[in-house]
């Protein structure tokens, strides 16, 4: 019986092989709503790294 089994085991795992190729996803391009949503966070990062300049060079 275990035999049985494990010649049916083996005979079957190797299927899963035969599954299809990885295909690399498109990435979309951006719209115009994101990236004027990123230059606003970039301005607003810009401007937090210059008030934190000011905060410890006064120390």
């Amino acid at each position: 019986m275990k035999r049985i089994l494990a010649i049916t085991l083996t005979s079957t795992l190797p299927f899963p092989a035969f599954a299809a190729g990885f295909e690399r996803p498109i990435p979309q391009p951006q719209t115009e709503v994101a990236e004027f949503w990123f230059l606003i966070g970039s301005i607003a990062l810009i401007i937090a790294l210059a008030a934190v300049q000011i905060l410890v060079s006064r120390r």
